[in-house]
């Protein structure tokens, strides 16, 4: 049996088969959110079964949507309304979810009532200024803990303006937050990004009847449009799809076909950067669902190669780079990241727990204060710590099916939040996991 909060991988077989990757989170995040606020009824497939989007359904149920489940991955959110949800009783708990918290203050500091966000012991270490200060330009009044942390105490009942703003962080929480909140503003709200960032806001907003005008790196929306109810077909999440295809990558003799991808591209940095290093990746069947675009992954073994990641590419990776660094791992020659800052305020410092964990298993990594050098070698055992870092933790089960030794992996229980059954589906296509 494999201990709730450990795991050990070590080399298994050649992968092998076709798999259905869970919903992805982000998608499911603000179907939920955008069904609740529409006027009639969404069906929502493909929904996330993960801790974190339970949680954002949760939170709406608290503000008086009903939302039904007739199957897993299915809801069917009745919708109040853009002015329809209703003060809550009590705090309304985000779990682990920094999408969910960071879009929720959005939409909560334009209501009429008082809320409180709060979130677990991760969640509550990450930085809220990035979206409360704007928010606090647009009119609102949020109080957070010290350090601008959570929890977020929102004030209702402020009269939200539109804003031109210029974001310093590439973020689609950051955005899609003000977005969210300038559907009430009065005028024209701008988000302006030096780097573009993932535009699932703007494509669902759309699909649900707002007119938004975006291009990479600008989105602009006016205030008091109402949103229609649709139905929304979630694509297979690809930063769960990315360490398949590491995996499959790096293990000699595997092959496998990853069902329904979606393939937004300000999400698929990695796809690009696992190309470029070599490997062997093919799309088949795209199609389209609610403006996203989704394909079959088809990924053999391939001898992989390091590379200099463009940092062009950073900003649509950032949640994938646990997933690269194992890669690296397991390549000819040293791979180089810069321009990712924006790691060390993950769920984890992402970069630090990264390096460490390849250092524990025999690795020489170079860290600096935005990225990292990683010089492949053998991987030997060892334990390594994921400090309850959902994407660490499935990263290392990766890098354990090419070490010579088995690898502890600690505190796994997050993996839950984004990626329910990754253990037993790993295990199905050849991990050596338990």
């Amino acid at each position: 049996m494999t201990d709730k909060q450990n795991w050990i991988a070590s080399k298994g077989k050649p992968l092998q088969g076709d798999i259905d990757i869970p919903g992805d989170k982000s998608v499911s995040h603000r179907a939920v959110m955008f069904a609740a606020l529409a006027d009639g009824v969404s069906q929502v497939d493909g929904f996330l079964e993960g801790e974190d989007t339970r949680a954002t359904a949760a939170i709406f149920s608290q503000l008086g949507v009903r939302i039904e489940t007739p199957s897993p991955s299915r809801r069917i959110v009745h919708g109040v309304g853009i002015d329809g949800l209703q003060a809550p009783s009590q705090p309304l708990d985000c779990g682990n979810a920094g999408t969910g918290m960071r879009l929720l203050t959005g939409l909560l500091a334009a209501q009429r009532f008082d809320s409180v966000l709060i979130g677990d012991e991760s969640l509550s270490k990450r930085p809220m200024r990035r979206v409360t200060e704007p928010l606090a330009q647009m009119g609102a009044r949020i109080d957070t803990a010290d350090g601008g942390l959570p929890p977020l105490r929102i004030h209702g009942g402020q009269a939200l303006h539109s804003i031109d703003y210029a974001s310093p962080v590439a973020s689609a929480q950051v955005k899609s937050c003000l977005l969210l909140a300038g559907l009430y503003a009065q005028g024209e709200t701008i988000v302006r990004e030096s780097h573009p960032t993932r535009d699932y806001t703007e494509r669902m907003l759309s699909a649900f009847g707002v007119e938004i005008d975006y291009s990479p790196g600008y989105a602009c929306l006016r205030g008091g449009q109402r949103l229609r109810a649709t139905d929304i077909q979630v694509p297979a999440d690809f930063s769960s799809a990315a360490f398949f295809l590491v995996a499959a990558s790096i293990v000699p003799g595997s092959c496998l076909r990853l069902r329904r991808v979606g393939l937004n591209p300000r999400r698929t940095g990695l796809l690009q950067a696992l190309r470029m290093m070599g490997a062997d990746i093919v799309e088949e069947n795209a199609a389209e669902h609610g403006g996203e675009a989704v394909a079959d992954l088809v990924v053999r073994h391939a001898p992989l190669r390091g590379i200099e990641v463009p940092e062009a590419l950073v900003p649509d990776m950032i949640d994938e780079f646990p997933a690269l660094f194992a890669a690296a791992a397991c390549a000819e020659g040293p791979t180089v990241v810069r321009g990712a800052a924006e790691l060390r305020v993950k769920e984890s410092d992402r970069l630090a727990a990264m390096a460490n964990g390849l250092r524990a298993l025999g690795l020489q990594v170079d860290e600096t204060a935005d990225g990292a050098t990683i010089h492949p070698g053998t991987l030997h055992g060892g334990r390594i710590e994921s400090h309850g870092d959902h994407r660490i933790a499935m990263a290392f089960s990766v890098a354990g099916q090419c070490s010579d030794g088995e690898v502890v992996v600690g505190d796994t229980a997050n993996v839950a939040t984004s990626f329910p059954g990754y253990e037993t589906l790993a295990r199905g296509v050849g991990f050596g996991l338990r």
